[in-house]
């Protein structure tokens, strides 16, 4: 007997987001929450596809049903809807380092184009997160794993508006604190120690801060985040957002 890990209350949210529904045009997705089911499996195992449980059905059709729902986006799509009701009482930003297993490298165009780099911990990618004032994901990206946490911030803060940003030292940069101005933000973010003038930061919200790393540590309880197996940063998002969708509905 397989471990399945979707009630019912969580299966209800994801369902209406799922490709091949019997109201959509086309063929209708055969038993779509042991595919979501298998694809979880995989994401929490870290485990190669071939060795899937026959429960599931055959490795090969469960995969490439996976890459046809990662090629259309369905699961970030759906990642991005249940997380429309996010509490923008302030939100946080950091980014976390995952390595890359050898099976994750070699895709077409070279690493870089993967978002896997070379970092003190080897061949890593880094997970740019925005979290809510919950500890629950807003949005992410995908950087090789030596880029800076400002590199990818810029996208994540795009449409913000009032509230505060949390985010550690390595954020204190003038084009991010005038961003944040521009969208009535306020920014919670210490100061580097070689600031002439160093801005004065809520100290008592900064705490808050602790919950985005508690989101990481949710997030690599997925040892096939903890660790990259996924040639390509689509497929890799894939799993982020489905993992990041089930801690949301927990």
């Amino acid at each position: 007997m397989i471990r399945t890990v979707l009630t019912d209350t969580q299966w209800a949210a994801i369902a209406p987001h799922c490709l091949g529904r019997e109201c959509d045009p086309g063929r209708t997705g055969p038993d779509p929450r042991l595919f979501v089911e298998a694809v979880l499996w995989i994401a929490r195992t870290g485990c190669p596809w071939r060795d899937l449980p026959s429960e599931f059905g055959k490795w090969n059709t469960v995969f490439k049903r996976f890459r046809r729902w990662v090629k259309a986006d369905a699961f970030y799509t759906m990642f991005k809807a249940l997380a429309e009701d996010a509490d923008f009482e302030y939100v946080m930003a950091d980014g976390t380092i995952v390595k890359v297993h050898r099976h994750g490298q070699g895709a077409k165009g070279g690493p870089e184009s993967q978002a896997i780099g070379r970092s003190r911990g080897g061949v890593t990618t880094k997970i740019m997160a925005l979290t809510d004032a919950l500890g629950n994901l807003i949005d992410f990206r995908l950087l090789p794993g030596q880029a800076h946490d400002l590199r990818g911030t810029a996208a994540l803060i795009a449409r913000l508006s009032g509230g505060k940003l949390l985010a550690d030292r390595a954020f204190d940069a003038n084009w991010l604190r005038e961003a944040l101005a521009e969208a009535a933000t306020e920014a919670v973010i210490p100061p580097k120690s070689n600031r002439r003038f160093p801005a004065e930061f809520d100290r008592d919200t900064y705490k808050w801060r602790h919950l985005i790393e508690n989101f990481f540590g949710k997030l690599k309880e997925y040892r096939g985040i903890a660790t990259r197996c996924c040639k390509t940063d689509t497929s890799f998002t894939a799993f982020i957002a489905i993992a990041a969708t089930v801690i949301r509905l927990r």
